[in-house]
């Protein structure tokens, strides 16, 4: 039986940081390993507070905390993982300590995507102290091993921070295959039913927070370019829904587009629509895209994270450009095919892809690591 700590600001259910945290945890424990957390409650030695629900307070609450938890937080990880000598320890994210160390996204290549990248660095405080923190950790060796999750996000990680002394070692996200899977024909019947949908209209699932990174008004215009095809969007705040309906007003669709907000029943979402996209200008592994592909749809995709190693061009979905036109025409041909059979391989694609898996894969590092350090023991 192997000891491990997963190290993240918080591990629980879900998207995001937190969500990988929670499904390589889960997977690890029912293999009969013994995984313990180090979060920011670990580290308080109290339960987290909620955000303010002021913008710029919440910003600045996230900001403190990431401060904190990457400072104060580190002295404390390491005291706890000094009464476990036999731990190995996996960082998810901001402490500076671990063996190894899962790289969820480069801050430098996501401001640089999005154009004018010196400016939306030096603006914010948080990517500035996020870019220096991860120089330190890349460029100092502090873990035995990093973790990309894909070949695209090691080859970024190389060009952004020059060398990286730890080896990089690529292991994808996991998708829970048991809650995104292609839904029966009753339960699509009642997930359109629910958007009122009619059962002929092809639905496109866009689903993210930042809607500017994840290409929301390339979405909207594509739908001048793909006129039989309505857009299903899930997340955002009230003032971002508010600024993309107007955008989808000036461009005469709006009346194709359905804003549903911040939902967590994302599995109903999925089987509600035909086809998924994230034309986003940065990722480093989108969950969504596995989800969606385990949920049966075909994607249309920016050629990011992992999409290119995922998605096969007439297969499972397309990789397009960041171009309304392009995008529009991939929906156009989704919508005249048989999507059962595209869904067929869409689920296919992923198969591999379960959490039981990926935590093989790290359970096989942490041996490599537990080999390493016996070595290292046995050599002084």
């Amino acid at each position: 039986m192997t000891h491990i700590v997963q190290i993240a600001p918080y591990i629980g259910r879900g998207s995001g940081v937190a969500g990988v945290a929670w499904n390589l945890q889960t997977e690890l424990a029912a293999m009969g390993h013994t995984v313990e957390s180090f979060t920011v409650a670990t580290a308080q030695r109290r339960p987290t507070r909620g955000w303010p629900k002021h913008p710029l307070m919440r910003a600045f609450a996230l900001f403190r905390r990431m401060v904190w938890f990457t400072t104060v937080g580190t002295v404390r990880a390491r005291r706890f993982l000094a009464e476990r000598p036999d731990a190995v320890a996996i960082c998810h994210n901001n402490v500076m300590t671990g063996d190894i160390y899962v790289n969820h996204g480069v801050v430098g290549a996501a401001m640089r995507a999005r154009g004018n990248g010196l400016w939306r660095m030096i603006r914010n405080p948080t990517h500035i102290f996020t870019y220096v923190r991860d120089s330190i950790r890349y460029r100092s060796g502090l873990h035995r091993a990093v973790v990309a999750l894909s070949r695209s996000e090691a080859d970024t990680l190389r060009r952004v921070y020059g060398r990286v002394r730890s080896r990089i070692v690529v292991i994808p996200n996991g998708v829970d295959l048991d809650a995104y899977r292609p839904p029966t024909p009753e339960a699509r019947r009642r997930a359109r039913a629910d958007f009122h949908l009619d059962d002929d209209q092809r639905v496109v699932l866009f689903i993210g927070h930042e809607f500017s990174r994840k290409g929301l008004d390339q979405t909207i215009e594509a739908l001048v370019f793909a006129p039989s095809v309505l857009l299903l969007v899930v997340g955002g705040n009230a003032q971002a829904i508010d600024a993309a309906r107007a955008r989808a007003d000036v461009l005469g669709v709006a009346e194709r587009v359905l804003f549903v907000g911040t939902r967590t029943d994302l599995p109903l979402f999925f089987a509600a629509a035909d086809i998924f996209v994230l034309a986003s200008a940065y990722e480093a592994n989108a969950l969504v895209v596995l989800e969606a592909l385990a949920s049966g749809l075909p994607v249309v995709s920016t050629p990011v994270g992992y999409a290119p190693e995922l998605i096969v061009d007439g297969d499972n979905g397309y990789l397009v450009a960041r171009d309304a036109r392009e995008i529009g025409a991939r929906f156009e041909d989704l919508a005249d095919a048989d999507l059962a059979e595209w869904g067929v391989r869409a689920r296919r694609s992923v198969e591999h892809l379960g959490w039981r898996p990926i935590a093989e894969r790290y359970l096989a590092l942490v041996d490599e690591i537990i080999a390493e350090r016996a070595a290292t023991g046995a050599e002084a």
